[in-house]
């Protein structure tokens, strides 16, 4: 564990946001964007959709502001919202989420990542994620002082080296933090990998935090929750949230499932983070999750179909492109094109074509920074006319840039 003076310094350095001499910087999500408003580029850097959810769901969130739906939420959350979720788990997966102390809704699944974490990690203890990692994983683990231990995921498949997986475990491993379907890279975890990683998790008596946020966001292959695993569910916490699945990220309604005490660590973190918040989008969210299945099916076909539209565009300007089989993001290899640093590349091209996407080294420490020098994560969770605009963009980036 590297000593800082203070524990924010532990989190800037777990999000890469520390400069070798201590300085602090932004966000590459904050930069990159900065930079796509400056020059009006089109963003596909970060992860937000250009269109809002179902009206009807707005609806019933503009009933409850205008009406009496303003004051704190209890700190567990509504029990309509409490129930869907319930109903929600048990329809999809066949698992049985007791609504009265097995659920906690968060704000956003980034307070549940959060509050997991500091609920559970030590000073030295560690946890263990696969690399490329979402950057709040690596904040959070700092902030609670825990080593951050990582397993490498590498192009085509994304999948980790099963006795790497295995090495990473120690007696001092405290919890295993999974993001499935995986942001960054797109891909998903078979049902063998994660038995194995149940198998690991009893052996060493650690628990698993479970990302599941691009549940319903799949294409071609069926989700897995690992709580539904034999051996899972008494050492796991399952987070979702209603930003990805129903196009409203601003809302910030997330939940936390699992066993009664898991689900109180959680809840007692969380209530001295935000206590609860919300109030009138809980009732909308109850809604949607008892939306027909077709609802579901639908939103991830037609967004596994914008996946294929910008993944033909990034072949056509030349890249080498992984497709994903989940969430909103695509990856692809500039190497081809011949540039060699896809952050240098990354921070010029807001300016030089007005589009913007994420190197995939900023999701990872430094030895899996230099591995994905030159991958480049971009989002498609956009109107189509937009992705095709800025595959035409992207066609002129060597002619441009003189790689």
């Amino acid at each position: 564990m590297s000593s800082f003076e203070f524990p924010w310094q532990r989190m800037a350095a777990g999000a890469n946001l520390l400069s070798p001499t201590g300085s602090l910087g932004v966000t590459i999500f904050e930069e990159i964007t900065n930079l796509a408003v400056k020059h009006q580029a089109i963003n596909l850097g970060q992860g937000f959709p250009d269109t809002d959810g179902p009206q009807v769901f707005k609806d019933i969130a503009a009933r409850g502001v205008s009406g009496d739906l303003n004051q704190y939420a209890p700190g567990a959350g509504i029990p309509a919202l409490r129930q869907a979720i319930s109903d929600h788990q048990k329809r999809f997966y066949g698992l049985d989420v007791n609504p009265a102390n097995e659920v906690v809704v968060t704000t956003g699944a980034t307070e549940a990542i959060a509050a997991a974490i500091l609920a559970f990690v030590n000073p030295g203890d560690e946890v263990i994620t696969f690399e490329p990692f979402y950057d709040s994983y690596g904040a959070t683990i700092g902030l609670a002082g825990g080593t951050h231990k990582t397993v490498s995921l590498t192009a085509p498949d994304f999948q980790p080296d099963i006795e790497a997986l295995r090495s990473a475990f120690s007696d001092r491993t405290r919890l295993v933090l999974l993001n499935n379907p995986h942001n960054p890279t797109g891909t998903t975890f078979s049902k063998e990998l994660l038995a194995e990683i149940v198998a690991l998790a009893t052996a060493h008596d650690c628990l698993i935090i479970s990302d599941e946020v691009y549940e319903h966001l799949t294409f071609g292959v069926s989700h897995i929750p690992i709580a539904a695993l034999p051996g899972a569910w008494d050492r796991t916490l399952t987070i979702s949230s209603a930003g990805k699945t129903f196009s409203f990220t601003g809302w910030k309604v997330g939940w936390a499932t699992g066993p009664a005490e898991l689900v109180a660590a959680v809840r007692t973190v969380k209530q001295f983070l935000s206590y609860s918040s919300g109030t009138a989008f809980q009732p909308a969210v109850a809604e949607a999750l008892s939306s027909d299945t077709r609802f579901f099916t639908d939103f991830a076909n037609d967004l596994g179909e914008r996946s294929e539209v910008l993944a033909q565009g990034l072949e056509a300007a030349g890249m080498t492109v992984y497709r994903p089989q989940g969430t909103y993001f695509i990856v692809a290899d500039v190497a081809p094109l011949g540039f060699d640093n896809a952050l240098d590349l990354a921070r010029r091209m807001p300016e030089t074509i007005c589009v913007a996407g994420i190197p995939l080294s900023v999701f990872c420490h430094e030895d899996g920074a230099e591995r994905n020098r030159t991958l480049m994560r971009f989002a498609f969770c956009k109107k189509r006319e937009l992705l095709t605009e800025a595959s035409r963009r992207l066609s002129t980036l060597v002619a441009r840039h003189g790689a």
